[in-house]
């Protein structure tokens, strides 16, 4: 993949759209003081490229699910073939290959009450002989989204103002999702700027029935819109994931201080032995050094932690990154 670093304009664009990743272009325009054909011309070539990208998730949670965090360790020869097998799965998110390819972790999401003995993804990957240990562990609460990282902030804040749209609404319990609901988040997981009429295609609905339900489920809190560029092209080349263990009279409010850092994409509590996952972003490896022996360190309820750094990302929060496909992967 490119590792060129964004410019200012596409630091801006990137951030406009991490606001709200289904605006218009011309208001982006109007707020960042540029032309529309410059937005659209640097949008369009930093797709194509492969850096940037808006894709739509699900927020499960209304649909009565739990999202998990899974570790697993694998056999080194096999580590890229299950990490691209877990990213080809419709029910998985954030999926890394850690620790120089021996490891990886992921996201997924189960039935409330279900347990994690009940996931299919569970049953098969205690069934793969390449993978050598598994832990899952419930994310409780989480302090901390990838869609709010500052890390990408780069609008003055009446910028960022002029282009937040209407905030969901309240959770009034789980929901469901339709046959044609489904095809829509598909498209979506690919390209949340999808036109109108390719929705449309691929739901059967009419062009304003789609505008409706995805205006719908936007503000129920359902359909999410996240940016997905690489790290690197923000001048990021240090990503490592932590698992603490914190007293639990302290556990909150370590979460909500360890939040609080810049260097912090996602935090959440979780059960299990490590009561505290965090997803790290820094500059460089000294920076991640810095980081760990300064910030971390100074965290006093935590009595335990372990490390591993990010070698590959194979999926972010849409679908498998183009570029990151491994077109043989048939292990789960």
């Amino acid at each position: 993949m490119n590792s060129t670093v964004f410019d200012k304009v596409d630091r801006d664009l990137a951030h406009a759209l991490q606001i709200d990743g289904r605006v218009q272009f011309n208001r982006i325009a109007e707020v960042l003081g540029i032309s529309d054909s410059t937005v659209a011309r640097r949008y369009h070539r930093l797709y194509s490229a492969g850096l940037l990208r808006v894709v739509a998730s699900v927020n499960l949670s209304r649909l009565g699910y739990v999202p998990w965090t899974i570790r697993l360790q694998c056999t080194p020869d096999a580590a890229g073939g299950i990490a691209a097998a877990l990213a080809r799965r419709t029910d998985t998110f954030w999926v890394h290959l850690l620790s120089g390819g021996t490891e990886i972790s992921c996201s997924t999401q189960a039935r409330t009450g279900g347990g994690s003995g009940d996931s299919l993804l569970l049953h098969k990957l205690s069934r793969t002989t390449r993978v050598v240990s598994l832990s899952a562990h419930a994310m409780l609460q989480g302090f901390a989204s990838p869609a709010q990282w500052s890390g990408l902030t780069s609008l003055s804040p009446e910028q960022a103002e002029a282009l937040r749209p209407e905030p969901a609404g309240a959770d009034d319990g789980p929901t469901d999702l339709s046959h044609e609901d489904h095809s829509l988040v598909e498209v979506l997981s690919r390209n949340g700027r999808a036109a109108f009429g390719e929705l449309a295609d691929a739901t059967g609905w009419s062009e304003s029935t789609v505008r409706r339900r995805m205006d719908h489920l936007r503000r129920t809190g359902v359909l999410r819109y996240e940016v997905d560029l690489p790290m690197s092209a923000l001048g990021y080349r240090a990503e490592a994931r932590l698992w603490m263990s914190v007293r639990p009279s302290e556990l909150v409010a370590t979460a909500q201080r360890l939040a609080a850092h810049p260097e912090v994409s996602f935090a959440a509590i979780t059960t299990g032995p490590t009561n505290l996952m965090a997803s790290v972003i820094c500059k460089d490896h000294p920076d991640l050094y810095r980081y760990l022996t300064e910030r971390v360190a100074s965290l006093e309820g935590v009595h335990n932690m372990e490390m591993a750094t990010v070698d590959r990302t194979v999926k972010r929060a849409g679908s498998t990154l183009p570029s990151e496909a491994f077109r043989d992967a048939t292990l789960l």
